[in-house]
């Protein structure tokens, strides 16, 4: 579990419920990380609200703080508990991009050897 979360709301009150939530789904996302970054892996989460005329606008924006990077989400939604879903799948793919970019070329080089055996096989 991602130890330093911060949840904050802009011209938003964040419920307990979603604070919890947030917490459960996106605090999780520390097993995708390299050994190394667990430990200075920070989350900023802010949740926005705006309304306007006929419409009801909510929005979801994280920032993930990495040694030698910050990924950024950020979605828009009608719900907030499904920003959040979506803004884990996002974050997950993102943090799997950073572990490929950041591993050791000894890492890189099996990696590359299993995927093509994958294609071969298939």
């Amino acid at each position: 579990m991602i130890k330093r979360i911060e949840i904050s709301g802009v011209h938003y009150d964040v419920s307990d419920d979603l604070k919890k939530y947030t917490r459960r789904k996106i605090g999780k996302l520390d097993r995708y990380l390299p050994r190394a970054a667990r430990q200075s892996a920070h989350l900023e989460i802010k949740f926005q609200e705006s309304k306007k005329k006929d419409k009801k606008h909510c929005a979801c924006e994280v920032t993930l703080h990495l040694p030698n990077e910050t990924i950024n989400v950020h979605e828009a939604t009608v719900n907030m508990f499904a920003a959040v879903d979506i803004i884990e799948a996002k974050l997950k793919n993102q943090i799997k991009r950073y572990k490929d970019k950041h591993a050791p070329a000894r890492h890189r080089a099996i990696i590359r050897k299993v995927a093509s055996a994958l294609k071969q096989g298939n």
